[in-house]
């Protein structure tokens, strides 16, 4: 099982080179703390890394992973879910000033949120994913509605469909609600389109995602 190694090599090429060239950065980082201005949701997919795609340094960003970039409506009470849980921690603590939701082409969780293939499955066997991707089911309505619930054009619409729904969810917290309504808080929505290595931008207002320069 050759990964770690690989990982561990990658870190001595990190510890050569890239941590003397960011030194500075991160000397005060330690002394100041954490102050990113943003915040990222996006996927878990190993093809889509925010840090890399936005090219950013340490520090810059704050960013959560999950499948297909989701981010569920807010509840009432405390729960045992990362995503609001790191949500509050950006918006309240960290005051980030804008949030940008990112998904991506060629998204397993969207396309399983759209064949409900995982709906039945049990724990271990696709069944945390299953569930997970339900957050998604009033959004596939739309979306088979048009496109049907298979095909490349049904595949795409769901995954912009799931930016948006995220972006929905969002407005759902108070404290992201209060600050949208103040100007101390913007939210993005974006599309990473894996085939064509181009982001797409979901204008504040509109519906459609439009490439980025």
């Amino acid at each position: 099982m050759p990964e770690f190694d690989e990982l561990m090599r990658g870190y001595g090429r990190f510890r050569a080179s890239g941590y003397p060239r960011q030194r500075e950065r991160y000397e005060k980082l330690v002394a100041e703390g954490q102050h990113p201005g943003l915040m990222v949701i996006s996927c878990s997919d190993s093809r889509v890394d925010p840090a890399q795609i936005f090219d950013v340094d340490p520090g810059e960003i704050f960013v959560v992973r999950n499948i297909a970039a989701l981010v569920p409506p807010a509840s009432a009470e405390p729960s045992r879910d990362g995503v609001s849980a790191a949500l509050e921690y950006a918006v309240t603590m960290l005051e980030v000033r804008q949030i940008v939701v990112m998904g991506h082409g060629m998204c397993g969780g969207c396309k399983a949120a759209l064949t409900q293939e995982l709906r039945d499955a049990k724990p271990g066997e696709g069944g945390y994913v299953g569930d997970w991707v339900r957050l998604l089911d009033g959004a596939r309505e739309g979306v088979i509605a048009e496109h049907g619930e298979s095909g490349p054009d049904a595949e795409r619409a769901m995954e912009l469909a799931a930016v948006r729904q995220s972006l929905a969810n969002l407005r759902s917290f108070d404290f992201v609600r209060h600050r949208l309504d103040s100007g101390s808080l913007k939210l993005h929505g974006t599309f990473f389109a894996l085939s064509e290595g181009t982001l797409y931008h979901l204008e504040d207002g509109s519906d459609a995602f439009e490439p980025v320069g």
